[in-house]
């Protein structure tokens, strides 16, 4: 099977990972923390020390299933895209928005979905779009949390979670 892989950034990734992992044709999430200044950091130090870290998702998908289109516009559903350092109510550096990638063929189709959402919300955006420098997965605990933990906080509204596992992504239109 060929599988290609993205890393998202919208916000705690407790409900980022959650929502991915509904959506058809992902076969694996992670959480974890991309393109900071520190080597393997734990959460404490990404939340407390400033590590230029963002919370974020690896995905790993079926290109045969899954459209990177498609799962970028998903992905745009559930962040607000114009906002710097926050996302509902987590406020810090490592909540920005991003999509990292490490294929160089996507670098295109991405400025293109950003530029279409730019146009589709007539604002400025604060996406981070650029390659993947690193991603450190986070301890445990944090991997499948939503999950483990039915009550937990999360910024993804629960409507939109349940919604994503109804969306057949070879038809989706946004």
């Amino acid at each position: 099977m060929d599988t290609k892989e993205i890393y998202l950034a919208g916000g705690c990734y407790w409900g980022v990972e959650k929502y991915i992992s509904q959506i058809k044709g992902v076969l694996q999430t992670d959480v974890g923390f991309a393109n900071g200044d520190v080597d393997a950091p734990t959460y404490q130090q990404v939340r407390y020390e400033n590590t230029g870290h963002a919370e974020t998702v690896r995905v790993l998908y079926d290109p045969q299933v899954l459209s990177l289109p498609v799962l970028l516009k998903l992905f745009y559903k559930i962040i607000d895209p114009t906002s710097v350092d926050q996302q509902g109510e987590d406020v810090g550096h490592q909540y920005r928005t991003g999509v990292y990638h490490t294929d160089p063929a996507d670098q295109p189709i991405i400025a293109q979905s950003l530029l279409e959402l730019e146009e589709k919300i007539g604002q400025p955006l604060a996406v981070e779009a650029c390659p993947l420098q690193s991603f450190w997965k986070a301890e445990e605990y944090h991997q499948k949390y939503l999950d483990k933990n039915p009550g937990g906080y999360c910024h993804v509204p629960l409507e939109l979670i349940r919604w994503v596992k109804t969306v057949d992504p070879s038809r989706y239109q946004d």
